[in-house]
């Protein structure tokens, strides 16, 4: 794969990060703005963004909005939330075409990114706060898209267990936001925190295409006037588990039952050991040649999906399978023995070779567009890791089976919580 060459200028109160190529034919602008999860902001932090996209001082509505991005050749704007460990992060992206593929465009970048400082530095105000009745539309959909989430059980189930799981810790804190705290949300309330924000969070500017390094950060450097910041991060601990696993059982009226079972790690991203970390995943339950899939699923005919997902900012491994809830102790059972196959050594040479086969496209992929791109070098950010696309290839396929399973023996199971049927287990 092409070489990703990216490079770093330290601006006064952010980094701007640079990725000159011509392999897309679009160019992709990305703000990242990461702070602490708190319980008294996370809320906030995910209702901002939707009230930012909604309007800007020259474009006051959505409509107006959705115009302002037509005219850039029908520009694409994003903006969302999602946690890192105990962080959480704001993105906003631009992406618009290359002006190079254009007869007579010579200043689309520059439009763009004056859109894009639209949003961040000129939202659309109301007597010098965000519009009440933005707010207050931003905050029923908030509302609605945190109560689908009681729809969605495979969702809710998984965050219950974390919930649980990490009840005295932060990353406990759903991204979305919670419920109660909307209500309270007002104008002014909201405007103050975004001031709060837009001065004091970690501020990352990615640039992605077939542009100068040095002209993009000047470009950037006039239109997006972030003030001077003390760099702060929030050191995520992968925290004490329970002496004992803790099983957590709740019922609902619904017909598949959703198992759930956390576990610890000590190994996350900036850890010598990720990469065989992220390849024992793999093997228990990451694809569907892995443990979990072909001896729950496949073998015992016990669920409807079994597999097991990593979250390597935080430590935090979490088996899952849906299935019927008589077979809840049978379930709990092989799927505990699968970790415990991984942390004895008992892997194929098959399920090596697929799992890393698997890995490596997964990366390659995510590298073979400019937000995916972004992402995989994000990892680096937030951790304070140097780990290039191609290094991290390169150590995929060095993992050995020892490797992989030195990195399983760190998992811990924590807790198991058990979402069924009002039937008796």
């Amino acid at each position: 794969m092409e070489a990703t060459h990216e490079q770093t200028f330290n601006a006064s109160g952010y980094s701007i990060h640079v990725i000159e190529t011509e392999k897309y034919k679009t160019n992709t602008i990305m703000i990242k703005m990461r702070a602490p999860l708190q319980k008294e902001t996370v809320t906030m932090r995910a209702l901002l963004p939707h009230v930012l996209q909604s309007g800007t001082e020259h474009a006051p509505s959505a409509a107006a909005f959705r115009t302002a991005l037509d005219e850039l050749y029908g520009a694409l704007f994003f903006a969302d939330s999602a946690k890192k460990g105990n962080e959480h992060v704001l993105t906003f992206t631009m992406e618009t075409a290359n002006e190079h593929y254009l007869h007579g465009e010579n200043d689309l970048f520059d439009r763009a990114l004056a859109l894009l400082a639209d949003v961040l530095f000129r939202p659309n105000l109301k007597e010098g706060l965000f519009p009440e009745k933005t707010v207050q539309q931003e905050k029923r959909s908030l509302q609605q898209r945190i109560r689908s989430i009681y729809d969605d059980k495979t969702r809710y189930a998984s965050l219950k267990l974390v919930e649980e799981m990490y009840k005295e810790d932060p990353y406990a804190l759903p991204a979305g936001g919670l419920l109660e705290k909307v209500e309270p949300i007002d104008s002014s309330s909201l405007y103050a925190y975004y001031q709060k924000a837009l001065a004091e969070d970690v501020i990352d500017i990615f640039v992605i295409g077939d542009v100068n390094a040095q002209e993009a950060v000047k470009k950037i450097n006039e239109h997006l006037p972030f003030s001077d910041r003390l760099a702060v991060t929030t050191q995520t601990e992968t925290g004490a588990g329970s002496k004992e696993v803790q099983v957590i059982r709740e019922t609902q009226d619904i017909n598949q039952g959703k198992l759930n079972i956390g576990c610890r790690t000590t190994i996350t991203y900036n850890d010598p050991q990720f990469v065989a970390m992220q390849v024992s995943n793999g093997i228990l339950g990451a694809f569907a040649h892995s443990k979990l899939f072909m001896n729950v699923r496949e073998k015992e005919s016990l669920a409807y999906y079994a597999a097991s997902r990593l979250d390597s900012h935080k430590g935090f491994v979490m088996m899952l399978a849906g299935i019927d809830q008589k077979n809840y102790d049978k379930t709990v059972q092989i799927m505990n023995e699968q970790l415990d196959e991984m942390k004895k050594g008992n892997i194929s040479d098959l399920e090596m070779n697929q799992t890393k086969a698997l890995l490596k496209n997964q990366l390659q992929e995510s590298a073979d567009t400019a937000r995916g791109m972004v992402e995989v070098l994000y990892h680096n950010i937030a951790s304070d890791t140097n780990r290039p696309i191609e290094q991290w290839l390169k150590d995929i396929d060095a993992v050995t089976k020892e490797q992989a399973a030195a990195a399983a023996q760190t998992i811990s199971v924590d807790t198991v919580y058990f979402l069924s049927g009002k039937e008796e287990i």
